[in-house]
């Protein structure tokens, strides 16, 4: 059975022990270290959320060519994956891990015991917990990397973009799993864009079709609400559903290239494939249209079922169109291609967030991070509804879909039926929390 710690910790308690936390932590020396210059002070790495992009992350900011940095504590929801990580890191990095038995932590609340000890925190939890992971970290005065996506509700992302303020106000460096930015492919791509190449865009298709994703059994004496966090990726409360957790990446692209977020989102989605012995409550197809104020249009696709794959974003423009990485004209000429080298994007993000704080230049990704987040999220509500949303509209609502408890005793928010399945949205009487 897998180690679970804190019952009966809610939100509120989470809010209000960060705050008192972080009123500690800032009396530290050590907090603002790095910050102050362009030397090779140490950095101290706290790792929060130990699954395979966790893990890989830690790993690039052990990787940071020449940085003086040190792994000091992790922590997960269940203790087997926080130690797990913490070994295997350890193997491979060796002097860099630091990590201890008393600095492997486990529980929901087990991010609390990690920030006071740290410089730089690495959050990649599920979604769902990203805005009270992120306005803690950032209360505690500490940089941060996390992952995308960084909300899955509108309360959620409120939240963070308020607590992206507070960092920018704090001096903090932030960096979002949102790697496309980090890549010289599509960095070239939209400068060429941006210096009109293709003229004004006026349409654009993304999309992210693949073949499936991940489900796991879950482990024996897990209680049903740890069963669903084991299982996150298949529940909406803690993804924000495939077309948040993954199709974000291509959304954030069409954002990034139109300089703008959309007016209001339109759509269909479902589950064409159900796999009885893998209960499931997220839908494994959507078809959303992005609407701008500019007027324009973006198609939005993304699929999780056997068939053509196609990950990619491309852009039609008054002279021409462009792929990531090729720029023709309406002749099919070619006006530009991508001649340089693309690094390891995921890579690149570490490096320059060490840069960012060792040379104490602004940088926070949590503002577009959160914003193209939220673009998902109204394109999932659109196809979950059956109705044109607005983004204004369902921004403002207090919707927050993550329960009000992180106590892993209490019922999942989520209740199976009597096939032991789930029921999925329906658009005649799916209701957004808040509305």
């Amino acid at each position: 059975m897998s180690e679970i710690q804190s019952p009966g910790l809610s939100r509120r308690d989470v809010i209000k022990t960060a705050g008192v936390l972080s009123a500690g932590i800032m009396t530290f020396p050590y907090v603002m270290r790095g910050q102050t210059g362009g030397d090779n002070t140490l950095i101290r790495v706290g790792l929060i959320g130990c699954g395979g992009r966790g893990s890989g992350a830690a790993d690039q900011t052990l990787s940071v060519p020449g940085s003086n940095v040190k792994l000091v504590a992790v922590a997960d929801a269940f203790a087997n994956k926080a130690e797990g990580t913490a070994r295997n890191l350890k193997t491979k990095h060796g002097d860099k891990v630091e990590v201890t038995p008393e600095t492997t932590f486990s529980g929901l609340d087990a991010f609390l015991k990690v920030l006071p000890l740290c410089d730089m925190v690495i959050l990649a939890t599920p979604p769902g917990f990203r805005p009270a992971h992120f306005a803690a970290a950032v209360a505690a005065g500490k940089h941060v990397f996390m992952e995308k996506p960084v909300s899955v509700d509108a309360a959620g992302t409120r939240r963070v973009l308020e607590a992206a303020k507070e960092a920018d106000k704090k001096g903090l460096k932030v960096v979002v799993g949102l790697q496309r930015h980090y890549d010289e492919k599509y960095r070239e791509t939209h400068k060429r864009v941006m210096d009109g190449a293709i003229g004004d865009i006026i349409q654009a298709n993304v999309y992210w079709n693949g073949s499936g994703i991940w489900w796991r059994k879950p482990d024996e004496g897990m209680t049903p609400y740890m069963a669903q966090v084991h299982n996150w990726y298949h529940f909406a409360y803690l993804s924000g559903d495939h077309i948040c957790e993954q199709h974000v990446h291509n959304i954030d692209v069409a954002n990034w290239f139109l300089g703008q977020t959309p007016v209001s989102a339109f759509g269909v989605g479902g589950r064409r494939v159900i796999t009885p012995d893998q209960p499931s409550e997220i839908f494994d197809h959507f078809a959303v249209n992005l609407i701008y104020p500019s007027g324009v249009s973006v198609a939005s696709q993304c699929r999780q079922y056997p068939g053509q794959g196609r990950v990619s974003e491309d852009f039609r423009g008054t002279k021409g169109m462009c792929e990531v990485g090729k720029i023709t004209d309406y002749k099919g000429n070619i006006v530009w291609k991508f001649e340089g080298k693309s690094e390891n994007p995921y890579q690149v993000e570490h490096n320059e967030l060490h840069k960012f704080i060792r040379t104490n230049t602004a940088h926070n990704d949590a503002h577009y991070g959160a914003t193209s987040t939220f673009t998902a999220t109204l394109a999932r509500y659109a196809a979950y509804t059956g109705k044109e949303l607005k983004w204004d509209q369902v921004l403002a609502l207090n919707d927050s879909i993550l329960p009000e408890s992180l106590d892993p005793t209490t019922a999942p928010p989520v209740k199976s039926n009597a096939e032991g399945g789930y029921t999925l949205p329906n658009s005649r009487d799916y209701k957004i929390v808040g509305s």
